[in-house]
Formats: C-alpha cells, structure tokens, sequence
C-alpha cells in the first residue's frame, strides 16, 4: 500500500485558482474541484466571526446557558440552512446522471463514498484484469494550435492501477498510467507477488526510458485487454458525474448530521 502511494502522486501539478469568468466547462470542473475546500474553510471563518465567545470570566448559570444553547441553534441552523442552499444549487445546475455499471466488457464498481472506482474483467481462461481509478488529481494548461501553452483551458488528469494476474495465486503485473482525456499514459511497469509487496521492490525504469519497440508492445499489451483511449474519454467523462455525486452526498450526509438532536 505505501508503494501504491509513492507511485501514485501526479506527475504534474494542480492548477492555480484563476478567474472563472468565461471559463470553458473543464476549467470551471478544475476551478470546482479546487475552490471547494476553500469555500467552506472561509464559510466556516465567517460563521465563527459571526458567533460571539462565551465569557469564562464568571461561573455558569442557567440563563447564560439558555444564551448558549440558543447561540448553538441559530448557529447549527445558518449551518442547515447554507448546505440546503448548496445542494439545491447543485441539483438545479449541475446535476448529476445516474452512473453507468459497465463499459465495454468491464464491470464497474462506483465505490461510494470513496474517491476511487474498480473496473474488473477476464480475459481469455485464466487472466483476470482489475483497474483502480482515481477522480480527478491534477490538471495542467492544454496546448493550442502550433504548440502554444496557455492557461486558458486545462486538461484534467486521472491516474489508473491496472493489474493483470495470470491464474489465482501467481504473480500480478501491475501498469501505473495517466488517463488524459482522449488517450492512455504509462508512466511504470513491475510486477509483484499476488500477496503483498517488497518493501522497496525494483520497479524498473521510468517507461519513457524503455526502447520504443518494447513501448510500443507493452502498449499494445494494453490495447488488446481495452485499456486504451476510448477508456480514458469514457473515465473522463464518469468522473466528471462521480464528482458531481459525491459533492451532493458529501453535503448530504453533513447536513443529516447537523440534522440529528442529541440524546438528553
């Protein structure tokens, strides 16, 4: 697991905040994946400016209680209030569509909740491939025509674990790949034991450095088992709903929190 994680760190780095007037609809998916933290860090800020500290200077007594308690309402309800305001905004303008169980000859496992999804299928008797998604982890300024990079429009990047095991029990190898939009990346190929991983296993060179020849079958390795570019635009475009999804669930299962009374 803790050489999943060192493998798993983006190659590039995330996109700067910018102004969203204007942005294309993959910049304002970047802009939302980016600014949602914030958002709620400052909501949170302006809500504790706005609650007044209880003074500790005198002892407790039953009407500076009652203040509180009803200070503690008013501020779990502003809370309600902006989380139904949210979730209702993303349903009127964003909302999501119901997530598709396969493509292709994959099962997809949607993993709620989770930050991840699972494609699983056979190939052939005995091969069995399984590949671990991520949501959207980075992005980067997209070239225009003739090679000029601007921070105008951004492509966004997902990483993938795909791994091939030959027969129950053997070993398994393992692909670590960027799924940009429209085409398939791999950044590292090694192999490991079904069970578990070394330590600090050799993992190979980077792939770049391979012969092109060996790149080239290794990606047809891939292509044959549909791993390929119509999975990257089909990756693509689930991620956009999962995200979508998750945000409203996310604010859902916060709001049925903020919703609960406690036990007297």
């Amino acid at each position: 697991m803790e050489l999943r994680k060192a493998l798993l760190k983006p190659p590039i780095p995330t996109l700067t905040l910018q102004n969203t007037k204007n942005l294309t609809h993959t910049e304002k998916m970047a802009h939302r994946l980016a600014v949602r933290p914030l958002r709620r860090t400052m909501t949170r800020l302006l809500l504790l400016q706005q609650a007044k500290p209880i003074s500790v200077q005198n002892p407790p007594n039953s009407s500076r209680n009652y203040i509180s308690d009803m200070r503690k309402e008013a501020f779990e309800e502003n809370i309600l209030r902006l989380l139904r305001n949210h979730i209702q905004y993303e349903l009127d303008y964003f909302p999501p569509s119901q997530l598709i169980p396969e493509f292709n000859s994959f099962m997809v496992d949607e993993r709620p909740g989770e930050q991840w999804i699972t494609l699983k299928k056979k190939f052939g008797e005995t091969e069995e491939i399984s590949v671990d998604v991520t949501m959207f982890d980075a992005s980067v300024p997209a070239k225009k025509p003739g090679g000029v990079v601007t921070g105008d429009d951004v492509q966004l990047h997902i990483t993938m674990i795909v791994s091939v095991c030959k027969g129950e029990g053997g070993d398994v190898l393992e692909f670590i790949c960027s799924a940009w939009p429209d085409t398939i990346e791999i950044r590292k190929v090694f192999t490991h034991g079904h069970e578990r991983v070394k330590k600090l296993p050799y993992i190979g060179p980077e792939f770049k450095e391979l012969d092109d020849k060996l790149k080239d079958s290794l990606y047809d390795f891939l292509e044959i088992r549909g791993i390929n570019d119509d999975l990257a635009v089909f990756l693509h475009n689930y991620m956009k709903n999962k995200d979508k999804t998750e945000f409203i669930r996310w604010m859902g299962t916060v709001k049925s929190f903020m919703e609960k009374k406690p036990n007297k």
